[in-house]
C-alpha cells in the first residue's frame, strides 16, 4: 500500500502547487486578472486525490487479502462477481488477474469520497470502524470530521459539475457568471484536512496486515 500512499502525496503536492502558483500571480497583478480558478482546481485535485488514494488501497489490499496476507473481512468475502467471469476464470485466467479486472470493473465507475462511501470501500480490506478510528486518531468529533469532508465534496461537486454558479435566492442556478467565491484559506484547509484523513487511513488499515 506503500505506492497509494505515496502517489497521494505526490498529487496532493500538485494541489499546493497550484494555491502557490496562485500567491504568486496573484501577487504579481492586478485584481481585473481573477486567478480563482486555480484555487477552484487546486480544490478539485485535493478530493480526486482521496478519491484515486482509496481506490488504490481497496485494490492493493483486497489482492493481499486474496493471497492471505491481509485478514478476510465479510467485505471481501461478499464481493461480488459476475457469472460470466467466473466461466473466464475456469477457463484457465490467473486467478489474481482475474480478480484485479473484477475490481477495477466493479469500482471503476464508483466514486470514493464522501464518508459513507470511503466507509463502504475500506470495508472491503479492514474490519476497522473507520470514521470512530479516524476520529480518535485525529482528536477529533466523528461529527465534526464527517461534515468536514462532506461539504469539502459538495463544494468539489458545485465546482465540478455545477461550474461554481451561484444560485438564486429560491436555490435554482441563474444564467450568469457570478461564481461562489473561494479564498486560499479555505483551499489551504481543504487540502490539509484531506491530508490528515489519508494519513489516518493509510495508518489505521496498515493495522490488518498479516505478518510475512
Amino acid at each position: 500500500m506503500q505506492i497509494a500512499h505515496d502517489l497521494f502525496l505526490a498529487n496532493t503536492r500538485r494541489s499546493r502547487e497550484l494555491v502557490d502558483l496562485f500567491r504568486t500571480l496573484n501577487s504579481q497583478t492586478t485584481g481585473a486578472l481573477d486567478l480563482s480558478d486555480l484555487l477552484r482546481a487546486a480544490l478539485v485535485m485535493s478530493v480526486s486525490s482521496l478519491d484515486y488514494f482509496v481506490h488504490e488501497v481497496v485494490r492493493i489490499g483486497m489482492l493481499e487479502s486474496f493471497r492471505g496476507k491481509r485478514v478476510r473481512t465479510p467485505a471481501f468475502l461478499r464481493f461480488q462477481v459476475s457469472l460470466e467471469s467466473v466461466v473466464e476464470s475456469a477457463s484457465g485466467s490467473e486467478l489474481e488477474t482475474w480478480l484485479e479486472t473484477q475490481i477495477r470493473e466493479r469500482h471503476g465507475y464508483q466514486s470514493f469520497q464522501l464518508p459513507e462511501r470511503v466507509a463502504d470501500a475500506i470495508r472491503l480490506v479492514s474490519d476497522v470502524e473507520l470514521w470512530n478510528g479516524l476520529a480518535q486518531h485525529l482528536g477529533m468529533q466523528r461529527r465534526d470530521l464527517t461534515d468536514t469532508l462532506t461539504l469539502i465534496v459538495q463544494r468539489r461537486n458545485k465546482i465540478a459539475h455545477e461550474a461554481d454558479i451561484m444560485p438564486d435566492y429560491a436555490g435554482q442556478l441563474v444564467y450568469s457568471d457570478l461564481r461562489s467565491p473561494i479564498d486560499e484559506e479555505t483551499v489551504d484547509h481543504a487540502v490539509d484536512f484531506i491530508e490528515r484523513v489519508v494519513e489516518g487511513i493509510y495508518a489505521l488499515v496498515s493495522l490488518n496486515k498479516l505478518p510475512d
